[in-house]
């Protein structure tokens, strides 16, 4: 097997957790074959947005078809 892995940055108003289901929840609607997923770094912005925006930046990790 062989895999590959791209670096995704979720966002999200409310959580971290959110931040990262959204990333994950993007790449699985255009990747098949994700085997896991590593949260690498979590941040939040507050210079240019209202409230906070909670960042999460997630490897993610998919299987390459023969």
């Amino acid at each position: 097997m062989v895999f590959k892995k791209i670096t995704m940055i979720g966002t999200s108003q409310d959580s971290f957790e959110d931040a990262a289901d959204n990333a994950v929840d993007r790449a699985e609607q255009t990747l098949e074959n994700i085997h896991w997923v590593e949260v690498d770094n979590l941040g939040v912005e507050v210079a240019s947005v209202e409230g906070r925006e909670y960042q999460a930046e997630v490897d993610i990790a998919f299987e390459l078809e023969d």
